[in-house]
């Protein structure tokens, strides 16, 4: 018997976030985020969120809109630029953030999506990422409420690594090119970026696909995420999957021949 995990609807593959739930959420920028599912999210109505992703979607878009809607309480990413409702939470008070380098929250949500507890890594050695101090949250008056622990740091080799546990969390929502009924995916290029480690790491991972297609139509060599991370998978219609804003457009006059 063939697995199918299609379901409804965007809203029908998040009706069960709860309160208090954690979601990583694939996507660099604007590239790859799971546009319908973020928003299927905001109806929904479930707040104090913890979001992992590489950053919060910019202001009136992507997880931007679920930060001004004041449904995310605390957020764990390398990257929180192009946001100013972000800024002016997190300086006053109203959001955590736990900023971690890049590669390294990459490694934590792939981690934690293959059983791996912690792992010791040379990025950040000598700052405040292993040596603690870094605020994770302010006072309304700006000082600092919460800030992040020491870590632990270790020589490997004669190299100084720090510790850094593993993310596991809830929920996981990602976008995929192709799918297949099993959950097998495949990304578009820059939009695989966080997608994998992403779905990786939740305990429900729901993918909405430009296109699904019957099992046995992706080549395996095509699979860029096997079928066993994914639970649900929502079929976007062709004018859902041409939905793909970026965060600025910059043009110039084309030069005269």
């Amino acid at each position: 018997m063939t697995l199918n995990k299609l379901v409804g609807s965007a809203a029908e593959a998040v009706a069960d976030v709860f309160d208090g739930a954690s979601l990583a959420v694939g996507g660099f920028g604007l590239a790859g985020i799971p546009w319908f599912l973020i928003e299927a999210l905001l109806q929904q109505g479930a707040g104090d969120l913890t979001i992992v992703s590489n950053n919060c979607g910019v202001d009136g878009a992507g997880l931007g809109r679920l930060l001004e809607a004041h449904r995310i309480s605390r957020v764990i990413a390398s990257y929180v630029g192009e946001n100013k409702e972000f800024a002016r939470q997190y300086l006053a008070g109203e959001l955590t953030v736990e900023l971690t380098p890049q590669g390294t929250l990459a490694e934590r949500l792939r981690a934690g999506g293959s059983g791996i507890g912690a792992f010791f890594t040379p990025t950040g050695v000598g700052t405040a990422v292993a040596d603690g101090g870094l605020p994770w949250r302010h006072y309304p008056d700006g000082s600092v409420e919460l800030a992040s622990p020491p870590k632990e740091v270790r020589d490997f080799g004669g190299r100084q690594m720090v510790l850094e546990e593993a993310i596991v969390t809830d929920y996981a929502l990602i976008r995929a090119a192709v799918a297949d009924k099993a959950g097998n995916c495949r990304f578009h290029a820059a939009a695989r970026n966080f997608n994998p480690p992403a779905a990786m790491a939740g305990r429900i991972t729901a993918v909405e696909a430009e296109r699904v297609v019957e099992v046995g139509q992706l080549h395996p060599d095509d699979v860029h995420l096997p079928g066993i991370f994914v639970q649900r998978v929502v079929a976007l219609t062709p004018e859902q999957a041409a939905r793909k804003d970026i965060e600025k457009r910059t043009t110039r006059q084309a030069q005269a021949p």
